[in-house]
């Protein structure tokens, strides 16, 4: 989203007076190389009129914006600052104030100040859809959708705020809601369309368990970035939605061969090997993903595969040690009871699913496996 341009209004009307003068002439020539993304020489304007009025709004304001730009965010909320004190209710300084505490993540200070910059333009878009993109950091659902329709009745297609709504839905996950607007921004643009709303649409897919249709957005995206993360990402794990773990593969080995220590991926590509019963190459993904850090489901993938082997008591053994580092995690109790009942113990396999439950925690796959022990 691009800044408001208020180089010549900041810059003020020409005075009278030598002093006067220069300070207007300085103030246009510190904005306009702030403009040229000059900003060593622009804050050397704007302190040559500090250094003849200390309080002058203009330099205030340069120098707050000189500094925001430099990533200096804290030494520009103090300009901003200076210049509120003594000027208060410039439009200018609020919005970089704004703007700051935004980029510091302190969001309810900058919703704040927007508001009160809004008291002075109530119609303005660029500085609504940053208060709903604020109240979405928040995660305040019913203000930020009501500033970002509010947006939509001002601009029917405004972009950013058909997409923060799309943010807005997925972050609470509605991706039903998240993917109309989404695709109404596609439907807008077409193929052209910013490469993170396909990938976006996809990811809603992949939520939705409609893997088969996240398939052609991924791959549209990656005809565009043959290396976009998101893109592998979603089409492996679309494959791997639709069993194909063979397809998966391809796309997680593509992942490894730009970050082969990516611990994630690793047991993603182990559980596929898995799957596809090729064991070896399955222990290989678990034991690389290891010796990175611990990690439960490259142990997890690990015991399955000594299961698959007939190694039940190992199984078992390292299937135990995880209950007790993640005792919510119902998988390792289906595991745990499987690998009972393989060595014919099926007390033992009833009460380990009956332990899970006791921690009051549902779960449709412990409660059917429990059903099918006790019949």
């Amino acid at each position: 989203m691009t800044e408001m341009n208020t180089t010549a209004l900041r810059a003020g009307p020409p005075q009278a007076g030598p002093e006067i003068a220069e300070i207007s002439d300085l103030s246009k020539q510190g904005y306009q190389l702030l403009k040229e993304h000059n900003i060593t020489d622009a804050m050397e304007c704007f302190a040559r009129i500090l250094d003849m009025d200390s309080d002058n709004n203009y330099a205030l304001v340069g120098m707050g914006d000189a500094a925001r730009k430099r990533g200096a965010f804290r030494e520009a909320v103090s300009y901003y600052q200076r210049c509120l004190a003594r000027h208060p209710g410039n439009n200018y300084a609020l919005f970089g104030l704004a703007d700051c505490y935004k980029a510091l993540n302190q969001f309810h200070k900058a919703i704040e100040i927007w508001e009160q910059y809004l008291i002075h333009d109530d119609r303005n878009i660029t500085v609504l859809t940053r208060v709903a993109d604020a109240y979405r950091k928040v995660r305040d659902f019913k203000h930020s959708k009501a500033v970002y329709l509010r947006v939509l009745d001002m601009e029917e297609q405004n972009p950013y705020a058909i997409i923060g709504l799309g943010h807005l839905h997925y972050d609470f996950k509605e991706y039903r809601d998240a993917l109309f607007y989404w695709e109404k921004m596609f439907q807008a643009n077409g193929e052209g369309v910013d490469i993170r709303v396909l990938t976006s649409i996809g990811n809603c897919h992949r939520k939705l368990k409609t893997f088969g249709e996240g398939i052609a957005y991924f791959e549209l995206a990656l005809r565009r970035e043959p290396h976009n993360f998101y893109a592998l990402f979603g089409l492996a794990d679309c494959y791997r939605g639709l069993n194909q773990q063979a397809r998966s593969l391809k796309y997680w080995d593509r992942i490894l061969e730009q970050d082969p220590r990516n611990k994630v991926i690793l047991t993603r590509a182990g559980d596929a090997y898995r799957r596809l019963e090729e064991y070896e190459k399955a222990v290989d993904c678990y034991q690389r993903a290891l010796n990175i850090e611990f990690d439960t489901y490259a142990v997890l993938g690990l015991a399955v595969v000594a299961k698959a082997q007939g190694r039940y008591a190992e199984a078992s053994e390292s299937l135990g040690r995880l209950i007790q580092q993640d005792p919510k995690n119902h998988r390792l109790y289906v595991e745990l009871s499987e690998c009972y009942l393989k060595q014919g113990e099926k007390r033992r396999a009833q009460e380990t699913l009956e332990h899970f439950q006791q921690l009051g925690i549902r779960s449709q796959m412990v409660a059917e496996m429990l059903e099918k022990i006790k019949a």
